[in-house]
């Protein structure tokens, strides 16, 4: 005899998936908001440059190249460039990853991680309500990717370099130290 339940919520989401992208979303102690957005490559960084444009005109920006260990920052950008930046560099980092990009203000901050998850920070609920807009379901976990150690390919990768190089470049941003 099988036995059968309700069957439980998806949560487990792969990199290259079909079907619909979600979010888990709470609140911290500390009195702000996080959402933790979970979809495939492309979808991840299309929603980073979608999500960016309900950000202030001016923002702080921090990208960080994991490969070349170098990092670098900008203060006051103007968010068109940013997103500009961002859809520029869409298919390197989504075919490549190891790259964390950190766009934010004293309100809010998106980040798209190395691994390309997306999470968005913020002192309001307000990006539930946006992310519920762009057709995401709220889910109540996110699974942990299955698989251990880096995620990404750490050979070199000289298109996704140079792009971020030029990216860097275009925004003025200045390197750290």
């Amino acid at each position: 005899m099988i036995f059968r339940s309700r069957p439980h919520q998806a949560t487990v989401w792969r990199r290259f998936r079909s079907g619909h992208d979600g979010f888990t979303f709470e609140e911290s102690r500390e009195g702000y908001f996080e959402a933790h957005v979970a979809a495939n490559a492309e979808r991840a960084v299309d929603l980073t440059h979608l999500l960016a444009e309900h950000l202030p005109p001016a923002v702080d920006v921090a990208l960080t190249d994991h490969r070349s260990k170098t990092t670098w920052n900008g203060v006051d950008i103007a968010l068109p460039d940013v997103r500009d930046a961002i859809a520029r560099l869409k298919v390197p980092l989504a075919t490549y990853a190891g790259v964390d990009i950190t766009i934010f203000t004293p309100e809010d901050q998106l980040s798209l991680t190395a691994e390309l998850d997306l999470y968005a920070f913020g002192r309001s609920d307000r990006w539930l309500y946006l992310l519920q807009a762009l057709g995401l379901e709220q889910y109540g976990a996110v699974a942990e990717r299955g698989w251990r150690g880096q995620p990404w390919d750490r050979s070199p990768a000289a298109v996704l370099t140079t792009a971020l190089v030029t990216a860097a470049e275009r925004l003025s941003l200045t390197r750290a130290p």
